[in-house]
């Protein structure tokens, strides 16, 4: 029986992409966040992972990394996107997923610019966010 230590490793250091995306149905936030830092973790689990939750921190750590997959498509992204944006809407901070969204050339500017207008937003992440997007002061 694998043990939780046994997880991580393979997540780490996995290749295959039938063996990441079975792994990103296991329990433990700190998987997630190894699948999401994985570069050959398939969209299909990054996606799978955009809606894992377990607490604001871990959350938003996962968020942000998912946001900055080199492997994320625009399917993902836009999960990332919506998942950052009921965050915002809760109250909660997933600022570096904003910011690492407003990175991807995936995404409209339009798209990611919107997140600066919710509840959790707060006037330094709307300046950065719009320093980011190259949108004038």
């Amino acid at each position: 029986m694998p043990t939780p230590a046994d997880h991580l490793a393979l997540a780490h250091a996995e290749k295959d992409s039938v063996a990441l995306e079975r792994l990103a149905q296991c329990p433990y936030p700190f998987v997630w966040q190894a699948l999401a830092a994985n570069p050959h973790t398939p969209p299909v689990a990054l996606q799978k992972l955009s809606t894992a939750r377990d607490s604001v921190w871990n959350d938003n750590r996962l968020l942000r990394l998912l946001a900055e997959h080199p492997g994320a498509n625009r399917v993902v992204l836009r999960a990332v996107l919506d998942a950052v944006a009921a965050k915002l809407e809760e109250g909660e901070r997933p600022y570096g997923a904003v910011l690492a969204l407003a990175g991807r050339l995936e995404l409209e500017a339009d798209e990611v610019r919107k997140l600066g207008n919710l509840h959790g937003t707060s006037a330094r992440l709307r300046h950065l966010l719009g320093l980011r997007l190259g949108l004038p002061p």
